[in-house]
């Protein structure tokens, strides 16, 4: 599709969004986008083009076409990892670093007679069964317990109970749980000296690191001694609403005589401000010694892995198919890249920052000039912060490219559409198939094709190869690689881990016969499973059973021998202090932090929702809102199902008391309004989320009426808003704002809305 007032001569930008729209063909679109992209590569330089596909651009197919052409602008986020995708700085890049490898599996947390879970709700938002295993682990005499503002499903369904803490303020909580385990050890004995005292830098003053550039440590900070401020529960319940004896109860269960699993999801790490969290969490676990043994762990576990940490079993093949690097060194943080648009300016702070954090540069003020953006996939002017500007940014440019399925927000805000198949429609390779994990470590997903393409969609592939060769680009160069060679190199080699649980071997067996099918070259392989048995089942599942040798304790090497296993950190050991997550983080500008977990003011926190903290005066903005994932949609994707918008009717949810203080009604339509954009929802009360909290579940598509700019869909994006911080988290779950009883037309059901469709030209 082509918008109706768009040409390359003059783009009506203001009219992206509400434009009509009409049919061209395959051609002419290609024609149009490439070129877009000469123009832009002519007149501004490839900097002027921004490829913007999900948390990271780099790796689509269109980044293979762009990177030959010259390169491209990158655009980079911390998404669902937010400060979580940092653990790795005080726990190792490799041994048992990972965000998703500091807990044991899934046997061994039936093990476990504590579980506190900190921002979870896998019920809803964690791919495949995995609320399964927690129900295993409750069914085995595990007792829950939950620090989150909102009782979700999960928590409800394992009786946990509830620690109902303010959004955002987990920082001082947790802080003051330190406080109250130091101050009850004595009598209780809670803390594991032994493991402190082996195992980890920074403590206190007797265990610094050597490449400590400061005497700061956490004890002295946790006692006062080097603010004047002791980190008591008392100080903490003022911030995070949580009762002092209650946060002496939590050091309690904290205790290492417990077989505890703290466990948290990255819900809190997605929040101005606290790049800290992360490694004051796994600080707690080594005051209680809650790593490397059974019954014991501590760290993020979310998504796939939800519960069941550990290296995957069976490790998908590679296709063989080189990445083209990008000439290009741009890359701009999401909670730059809009006013980056507008104003022609952002903080470069290096590329590649999902290589490895590592590459994260000291930052230095750059001009950008974008004129177009290109969205070769993902759906970042919805799911990202500040999609009010976002809008405004995608009107100021030249082109606005979107491959798509559906009419999305990305789509809706474009000049020319390229419709892409789903993964029902893929082959292999050229067409962009893939083996993917699906659910856990033990299983791998062999997609098959079930129809052919529907109506006139192509694979982003083909796309990115067809626009290639309009940019005069060598199509050997393009693709390499035949579809039956990228999946004869992708099943070779496959690896499983053999039943003695330490041993990789090949998973795939491919006879000759196969391999000529295929048309691609290489040898035999003796796997353990046939290359047809695999197809036909549809999933290499890695059978598990309790006693297997496919158990996994995180740390267990280092926690017995921290001399012989050290972790991939500069001082061997689990970093308490961590003078690289502070340098990292300091020297791109945004933030400062300190080398051991300190608490820091959250922008749009709650102590932001008062005009005057020391009087307790609330402002313009009282409530502190969360956006949780929600059963309608996964992100943003099936929002615009009717079957699921009848089963799922997206409100915002409202604490009843709340409500009735607000003469707010169950079904009364009420009006949010940030500092950043407003938007209306038909109210849900309830009691289970805590007093003073507003919950506007995650994704739903942006619908703004353009007259009053306010957006009717409870978009939760529209309301958050771009504030760079530490090192480019978004904070979803730090906004603040205020409710009100909404004046205008009330709303009715999304089920009885028209489903969003592209309007053509006349209709």
């Amino acid at each position: 599709m082509k918008r109706v007032h768009w040409s390359p001569d003059d783009s009506h930008g203001e009219l992206r969004g509400i434009d009509e729209w009409e049919r061209i063909s395959w051609d002419e679109a290609l024609d149009y986008v490439a070129d877009g992209l000469k123009r832009a590569k002519t007149d501004y330089g490839n900097r002027s083009i921004l490829v913007s596909g999900g948390w990271n651009s780099a790796g689509s197919e269109m980044s293979r076409t762009l990177g030959l052409f010259g390169g491209y602008c990158e655009r980079w986020d911390t998404n669902s990892f937010g400060a979580w995708g940092k653990t790795p700085f005080m726990c190792g890049f490799h041994h048992g670093g990972k965000w998703d490898q500091t807990v044991n599996d899934r046997y061994d947390l039936r093990k476990c007679e504590t579980v506190i879970m900190m921002s979870m709700n896998p019920a809803w938002s964690s791919m495949g069964s995995q609320t399964w295993n927690y129900w295993q682990a409750k069914k085995s005499g595990a007792q829950f317990y939950c620090i989150d503002p909102f009782y979700n499903d999960t928590y409800s369904l394992l009786d946990a109970e509830w620690f109902p803490i303010r959004p955002a303020t987990d920082t001082a909580l947790l802080l003051a749980v330190a406080y109250a385990m130091l101050e009850q050890d004595e009598e209780m004995d809670l803390i594991d000296w032994d493991f402190l005292d082996r195992c980890t830098v920074g403590f206190d003053a007797k265990h610094m690191p050597s490449d400590a550039t400061s005497k700061m440590n956490f004890r002295d900070y946790i006692e006062g001694k080097t603010d004047g401020e002791p980190k008591t529960p008392e100080w903490a319940e003022q911030i995070c609403g949580i009762a002092a004896d209650k946060i002496y109860e939590l050091a309690r269960l904290m205790g290492k005589s417990n077989k505890v699993a703290f466990m948290c999801g990255m819900a809190s790490g997605r929040v101005h401000n606290v790049q800290n969290l992360p490694q004051l969490v796994m600080t707690i676990g080594t005051m209680g010694g809650h790593m490397g043994k059974s019954g014991h762990m501590t760290g993020s576990t979310m998504h796939a892995t939800s519960g069941n940490g550990g290296d995957a079993l069976i490790n998908a093949g590679i296709n063989g198919l080189e990445d083209i690097p990008n000439p290009v060194d741009d890359a701009i943080n999401a909670n730059e890249i809009y006013d980056a648009i507008i104003d022609g300016t952002y903080t470069w702070t290096g590329s590649g920052h999902f290589a490895s954090p590592l590459q994260y540069q000291p930052g230095e003020k750059r001009d950008i000039d974008i004129h177009v953006i290109y969205h070769p996939s993902g759906a970042d002017l919805q799911t990202s912060d500040g999609i009010k500007k976002g809008i405004e940014a995608h009107r100021k440019v030249d082109m606005v490219v979107s491959h798509g399925q559906f009419y999305t927000t990305n789509v809706r805000y474009s000049d020319i559409v390229l419709p892409v198949v789903t993964e029902w429609e893929k082959d292999w390779g050229f067409t962009g198939g893939t083996l993917v994990h699906s659910s856990n470590r033990e299983m791998l997903v062999h997609y098959t094709k079930v129809v052919d393409p529907l109506f006139e969609c192509r694979s982003d592939a083909e796309i990115a190869f067809e626009v290639g060769k309009r940019l005069g680009l060598d199509e050997k160069e393009l693709m390499p690689l035949s579809s039956g060679q990228m999946l004869y190199n992708t099943l070779s080699s496959m690896t499983v881990i053999d039943s003695d649980g330490k041993t990789s071997v090949p998973a795939v067996a491919l006879t000759a016969e196969d391999i000529e099918t295929m048309g691609a070259k290489g040898d035999p392989v003796d796997g353990k499973l046939s290359y047809h048995e695999f197809k036909d089942r549809g999933v290499y599942q890695v059978k598990r059973e309790q006693g297997d040798n496919y158990g996994y304790i995180a740390f267990e090497d280092f926690r017995n021998d921290p001399g012989a296993n050290p972790l991939d950190t500069p001082s061997g050991k689990l970093e308490i202090y961590c003078q690289q997550l502070a340098d990292a983080c300091n020297q791109m500008g945004w933030s400062v932090i300190d080398p051991i977990p300190t608490y820091r003011h959250v922008e749009n926190g709650y102590e932001d929702t008062f005009s005057d903290w020391s009087s307790q005066t609330k402002g313009d903005y009282p409530f502190q809102m969360i956006t949780p994932h929600y059963l309608r949609r996964a992100h943003s994707v099936f929002d615009n199902v009717g079957w699921l918008r009848e089963a799922w009717v997206n409100p915002v949810f409202l604490n009843a008391g709340d409500a009735q203080g607000l003469a707010i009604e169950d079904g009364d339509t009420v009006l949010m309004t940030t500092a950043f954009g407003q938007s209306i929802r038909r109210a849900t009360l309830t009691e289970r989320l805590r007093p003073g909290v507003v919950a506007l579940p995650h994704g739903a598509w942006v619908n703004v009426d353009e007259e009053t700019g306010i957006d009717h869909a409870g978009a939760d994006n529209y309301l958050g808003g771009q504030v760079p911080n530490a090192m480019g988290i978004s904070g979803f779950n730090s906004v603040i704002c205020n409710v009100e009883k909404y004046a205008g037309t009330q709303l009715g059901v999304d089920v009885d809305e028209p489903a969003r469709v592209p309007l053509k030209d006349g209709e």
